[in-house]
């Protein structure tokens, strides 16, 4: 079972990871963070493949995989 867990106060709301994660498990986050941004946040489930696809295209490597 594969879980990622998302850095949501270095997350500037790009979304990449959203487009990319092929289950759809990543959504944008409904708070804000300190920089007034709405991040990532991974929707736990067995569903995650821990291909880290989301982790290759975070610009900013907000993103941790977890197999």
């Amino acid at each position: 079972m594969a879980r990622i867990t998302i850095d949501k106060e270095k997350c500037k709301g790009c979304f990449l990871c959203v487009a990319f994660c092929p289950k759809g498990l990543i959504k944008k986050s409904d708070k804000l963070n300190k920089r007034g941004a709405n991040p990532a946040e991974f929707h736990e489930t067995d569903a995650c493949l821990g291909c880290a696809m989301c982790a290759v295209i975070c610009p900013d490597c907000c993103i941790e995989v977890y197999k």
